[in-house]
């Protein structure tokens, strides 16, 4: 991003006279004034704390200019100010004003389970032929998708956007922000249903990705999914499907899953062996999304293939580390629901260890009414003589604790409170031998990531 103050006042209808610092340059937007870089223009949100307060901090820590909301009283007079009405309005007013002046093609992911992998293997495939801006981290609700846009490079070919969605109208808004050229839903499951009470519901939310999609553009879906096949029928736009079912427009073959990666092929290159350095064949259908996208770009298999196996992968999506005492840890904190845990689980009890295979799950958010039956229900995928510890943490997971009682020994069942990592920590060094394997799974607001750096401790 590269703009001058005068033209961003003039896409945030600033209120104020800006004349003064029309020439200021300015190379990227920051709503944290403890982190931004030299030249940000500053975006004080109100959250917890009002992000007016930190202003100050803003520019002495390297920003050039700030918003500043109308109904604040007067702004600093002395410092480079755009009055707006709305500092997160206008954020997004001036993201799609950047989005239309560089005018990429967008490609908006979103789904259950699956995004974040799969807007990787996306943007990893089109970098073979194109210059790509992709989301990084969690940057995907109405903050983080505007702050994603304006950090593209003005070279910008192909944008690929990761979209989350915790209740109704919000994948509408963002849909509509950016207008995608291509529009992905790669599951319906359980996530968030706190807020939606079905997945009939969550599959309706999940469908207003599509309520932006260019005339002219592809939506991309689960053809596995009954909910989705029903809703696509609305969908004017040209559409693919993926999905192991050989009704589907691209299906896999011949898929070969061991504990570092998943082989297969895909129907419409059955010659081309295609290699996910992945645990989990959950991860061959994020793969075939990703693959119908190379094949409406025209990205070859062989270059598709190249891509797999140099993706760059967001961090703790099931991701194996070493431990402090040698033990492997398959990494996979960032976030949780019923099909996630089930998927992940299927996958790991398969890995061969000549220790124990040890999990620590984490509450599941955001189940509302359906939580503790949903945690419960998670004893099936539990066999007692492929896992051998189980360490449960938080209130829902009390739910799972009581079920697995006719599965496990006492002195193999444990559960915490969400406030004791701490005891947690203690008994997994305890415990853990260089030969275990250890799964590392939970919703991000349980924080396990404490308990995996703990573990690594000595590893860093």
């Amino acid at each position: 991003m590269k703009m001058q103050l005068g033209e961003i006042a003039s896409a945030v209808s600033a209120q104020n006279d800006t004349s003064a610092w029309n020439e200021i340059e300015v190379s990227s937007v920051a709503f944290d004034s403890r982190h931004l870089s030299n030249g940000a223009l500053f975006v004080p949100l109100e959250g917890e704390r009002d992000g007016h307060e930190f202003v100050q901090s803003a520019l002495k820590n390297g920003a050039v200019a700030t918003l500043w909301k109308a109904d604040h009283g007067e702004a600093p007079a002395d410092l480079p100010v755009l009055v707006v009405d709305d500092p997160l309005t206008a954020l997004q007013s001036l993201s799609q004003h950047y989005l239309l002046k560089i005018n990429p093609k967008v490609v908006a992911v979103t789904g259950s389970n699956g995004k974040t992998t799969t807007k990787d293997m996306v943007a990893a495939i089109l970098s073979a032929q194109f210059n790509v801006t992709k989301t990084m981290d969690n940057f995907n609700n109405e903050i983080g998708v505007p702050v994603t846009i304006l950090s593209m490079e003005p070279n910008t070919e192909v944008l690929v956007i990761e979209m989350g969605m915790d209740r109704p109208g919000q994948l509408d808004f963002l849909s509509r922000l950016v207008e995608p050229d291509v529009a992905i839903i790669t599951m319906i499951g359980e996530a968030h249903i706190e807020f939606f009470g079905t997945r009939d519901k969550i599959a309706d939310a999940k469908m207003e990705i599509t309520h932006g999609l260019k005339a002219d553009g592809t939506f991309i879906y689960d053809g596995d999914e009954p909910l989705l096949v029903e809703r696509a029928k609305k969908v004017s736009q040209r559409q693919r499907t993926f999905g192991r079912q050989k009704n589907n427009d691209m299906y896999a073959l011949n898929v070969d899953a061991t504990d570092t990666q998943t082989t297969f092929t895909a129907s419409e290159w059955p010659e081309q062996k295609m290699t996910v350095p992945m645990i989990g064949d959950y991860n061959v259908n994020n793969a075939l999304a990703a693959l119908s996208v190379a094949k409406l770009y025209r990205i070859s298999p062989q270059a598709s293939a190249k891509a797999f196996g140099n993706l760059n992968l967001t961090e703790n999506r099931a991701e194996w580390v070493s431990g402090t005492a040698g033990e492997r840890i398959l990494s996979d904190v960032y976030n949780s629901n019923p099909t996630a845990v089930k998927e992940v689980m299927a996958a790991f009890s398969k890995v061969a260890t000549t220790g124990k295979r040890r999990v620590v799950l984490g509450d599941m958010l955001e189940l509302g009414e359906q939580s503790d039956g949903l945690h419960a229900g998670l004893a099936t995928v539990f066999d007692p003589t492929l896992v051998q510890d189980v360490y449960l943490v938080g209130p829902h997971m009390k739910a799972l604790y009581d079920a697995l009682q006719d599965k496990f020994e006492v002195a193999h069942l444990h559960l915490y409170a969400t406030d004791e990592q701490s005891q947690l920590i203690t008994q997994l060094n305890a415990d853990i031998q260089p030969e275990d394997i250890v799964l590392i799974k939970g919703s991000h607001g349980i924080h396990l990531e404490n308990v995996l750096a703990a573990l690594q401790a000595n590893n860093n």
